[in-house]
C-alpha cells in the first residue's frame, strides 16, 4: 500500500496526490520495484525495514540518508496485551522523504509541533513520537506489573508468574530497542551538525535528553523485574505450601475420628447405649467427636508454634 501524506497546520494529512512525504506498508512486488527503481532503495533496506529484529542504523551516502529505526506497535490492552516492537525505514532522497513499514504507521495522527518544518525536523519529529509511546508503554508495563503482583499473592498457580516472565522478555527488547535508537540519534545529531544542516537543534537535544531518560527508565524497570523474580517464584511456592499445610491439619484431626468411628461401629454403639434414647446417645457422640477434633487441633497449633 502507498499513502502520501502532506503537513498541513501541524497536522499530518492524507493526500491523493503525490506529495513529498510517502509511506509504503503492507508491500507488494510492483511497489517493491518501484521503491528500488524510482527511489534507488536497495533490496537489503526494503528487507530491513521489515525486518523486526534488524538492529537500528544510520547509513550517509552523498544526498541519501537511511534510517533504520525501531518502533514500538500500537498498545492493546485487553484479554491478551500486546507489546511489541518493529522497524521503520526512513530515506531522504532529495526533498522526498520515504517511509517503510510492515504495517501502518501509527504515529501519523501526532501533532506536529515543532516550529521548522523541513524533511529532517519530519524525521526528529517521528523519532520524538517514538520515544512518547515508548514512555507510555513503559509506564503500562509498570501498571500491569503491580496488577500480577497482587494476583501472584493470592495464586497457587504458574499462570500470572509466567505473564510476569513475559513482561520481563519485553523489557529486554524495549531496553535493546531504545538504546539502539540512541545510537542512531547521536549519529543523526552529529552528521546534521557536521554538515550545516537547519533543523531545530534544540528540540534535537531535548529529545536525546528524553530518549537516555527512556533508556535508563527501562533499565531499572529490567533489574527490578530480574531481581524480585525469585521472591516472586518463593510467593507462588508458599503458597502452595501453606495450602498443603492446611490440608494436612485436616486431614490430622479426621484420623482420630475416623479410628474411632471404624472401631466402635454403628451396631457395637447402639448394644452399648441400649438404655439411652438414641436422639441423646448420638448427640453426645457428636459431641464427643468435635471436642477430640478441637483437643487435636490445639495440639497441633501448639506443636508448629513450638518450632
Amino acid at each position: 500500500m502507498i499513502t502520501h501524506f502532506d503537513l498541513v497546520n501541524n497536522k499530518f494529512l492524507k493526500r491523493d496526490k503525490k506529495t513529498n512525504i510517502i509511506h509504503f506498508y503492507n508491500i507488494t512486488d510492483e511497489e517493491r520495484e518501484t521503491i528500488i527503481n524510482k527511489y534507488n532503495i536497495d533490496e537489503h533496506s526494503i528487507n530491513s525495514c521489515l525486518d523486526a529484529d534488524e538492529v537500528p542504523r544510520l547509513e550517509i551516502e552523498k544526498d541519501n540518508i537511511n534510517l533504520i529505526w525501531k518502533i514500538p506497535t500500537t498498545l492493546k490492552v485487553g484479554d491478551k496485551t500486546s507489546f511489541d516492537v518493529i522497524s521503520a525505514g526512513f530515506f531522504i532522497r532529495g526533498s522526498k522523504l520515504i517511509i517503510i513499514t510492515s504495517d501502518k504507521f501509527p504515529y501519523v495522527k501526532d501533532k506536529f509541533f515543532i516550529k521548522k518544518n523541513t524533511i529532517y525536523d519530519i524525521i526528529i519529529f517521528f523519532q520524538y513520537s517514538t520515544i512518547k509511546h515508548f514512555i507510555e508503554h513503559l509506564k503500562a508495563i509498570k501498571l500491569i506489573s503491580r496488577s500480577l503482583q497482587k494476583k501472584i499473592n493470592e495464586s497457587m498457580d504458574n499462570e500470572y508468574l509466567l505473564n510476569m516472565f513475559d513482561l520481563s522478555e519485553i523489557l529486554i527488547y524495549y531496553l535493546d530497542s531504545i538504546n539502539g535508537n540512541k545510537s542512531v540519534l547521536l549519529k543523526f545529531y552529529s552528521f546534521l551538525k557536521n554538515e550545516n544542516i537547519s533543523y531545530n537543534e534544540a528540540f534535537l537535544k531535548d529529545l536525546l535528553n528524553e530518549t537516555d531518560q527512556a533508556s535508563k527508565q527501562a533499565e531499572i524497570y529490567s533489574q527490578i523485574f530480574a531481581g524480585l523474580m525469585d521472591a516472586r517464584g518463593t510467593i507462588v511456592n508458599n503458597n502452595m505450601n501453606l495450602l498443603i499445610k492446611n490440608l494436612t491439619v485436616i486431614n490430622i484431626i479426621f484420623l482420630p475420628l475416623n479410628l474411632i468411628a471404624s472401631m466402635g461401629g454403628m451396631s457395637e454403639f447402639s448394644m452399648m447405649t441400649q438404655g439411652i434414647p438414641w436422639p441423646i446417645s448420638y448427640s453426645l457422640f457428636t459431641l464427643g467427636m468435635i471436642i477430640i477434633g478441637w483437643i487435636t487441633l490445639v495440639i497441633i497449633n501448639k506443636s508448629s508454634s513450638k518450632k
